[in-house]
């Protein structure tokens, strides 16, 4: 069984379904939908939505159209430094239909021989705090794109939401009531699920994660969230969802159908 949650498009859908039923897998369709939350760049998982209900369209391509211009502005940016990071040399490593992004500027770097993995351009050169060649993009507010995923008949699922850079959720100065509060106030606009079991949740952040999914009784969910080869130090199969857990992601998702295999 695999999902595939690509970043603010459903263009993959078709041939992860294809590729799928070719091996024998059951495929759940999703989205990975940009938000914002106090400030911190988070992102909602969005499992078996309607890829064509409008206010997901309309999120989706806000947010693509603006992470094109986002994306030139860095490589520019980058590129008065680093001479051999032209916009062609860059969009050479782009997935026609994908989303451009930083995974993409990171892989021409690493070509390039500036850095020596994906993860040294994130944490180095394209990181938020580099005030050099960082550059935003839109983004909803988590509470908008919760209400998108919902009304669009999906599973919201709060993406990793406690990695060690996220100040609005992983801050030691917020209370446990502080956090708690958040969470509730989500949970009131219809977040179903959080992505407890995930690589770059710290350990704290997985127990904290837990106990607060069980509290509002909420789908405990895994991910390997494989970029590709050479993005993250993760395979396909690792942090995955329990069975029952994707129960309870089968029978309230109606946006779109599981492809069983």
């Amino acid at each position: 069984m695999v999902s595939l949650t690509d970043h603010d498009t459903t263009a993959g859908w078709d041939e992860a379904r294809s590729a799928c039923a070719r091996l024998g897998m059951t495929f759940v369709p999703g989205i990975e939908l940009s938000a914002s939350l106090d400030g911190d760049s988070v992102h909602l998982l969005g499992y078996l939505v309607d890829p064509d209900f409008p206010d997901l369209v309309d999120e989706a391509t806000k947010t693509k159209d603006d992470r094109v211009w986002r994306f030139e502005s860095m490589v520019e940016k980058i590129n008065a430094d680093i001479a051999g990071l032209t916009r062609d040399f860059v969009y050479t490593f782009h997935t026609e239909g994908g989303t451009l992004g930083r995974p993409t500027i990171a892989r021409a770097l690493v070509e390039l021989g500036v850095v020596g993995t994906v993860s040294e351009a994130f944490g180095e050169i394209l990181a938020p705090d580099n005030e050099r060649y960082f550059v935003g993009h839109y983004a909803p507010t988590i509470e908008r794109a919760i209400e998108v995923v919902v009304g669009a008949g999906g599973v919201p699922v709060f993406a990793h939401p406690w990695t060690a850079d996220r100040a609005s959720l992983a801050s030691p100065d917020l209370s446990d009531a502080a956090i708690d509060a958040k969470f509730g106030a989500l949970v009131d606009l219809g977040l179903a699920g959080l992505e407890v079991h995930h690589e770059e949740n710290t350990p704290v952040g997985r127990t904290r994660l837990a106990a607060i999914a069980a509290h509002y009784n909420l789908i405990i969910t895994g991910s390997s969230d494989y970029h590709g080869d050479g993005m993250k130090p993760v395979l396909p199969g690792q942090h995955t969802t329990a069975p029952d857990m994707f129960v309870r992601i089968a029978e309230s998702g109606t946006g779109s159908a599981i492809a069983w295999a």
